[in-house]
């Protein structure tokens, strides 16, 4: 009768080993998967604040686009046109 009792709770005490190990796997994993989580939010956040910026840059653009500043600038930038009477210094060291 003592041997039963003995072998009932060597029983018990293994399961209930295996359950402890068992919680702690899974709160490990789950563990994991947050950080995951939250590095991918981390992200995403960076994301959306670097387009928001990006969205600010265009409709600034899109508000100075008609303007005679920026046709000018771009004149000068992109097709190489100058003012009448405009004295142009060209760097010959590039």
């Amino acid at each position: 009768m003592k041997k039963k009792l003995k072998v009932k709770r060597i029983y018990k005490t293994i399961l209930l080993a295996i359950i402890i190990v068992y919680v702690c796997y899974i709160f490990i994993s789950q563990q994991k998967t947050l950080n995951s989580y939250s590095n991918r939010e981390d992200y995403y956040l960076t994301q959306i604040s670097e387009q928001e910026e990006n969205k600010k840059r265009l409709i600034s653009l899109k508000d100075n686009i008609n303007s005679e500043e920026y046709i000018e600038q771009m004149a000068r930038e992109k097709l190489d046109m100058y003012l009448p009477n405009e004295r142009v210094y060209i760097d010959i060291g590039k």
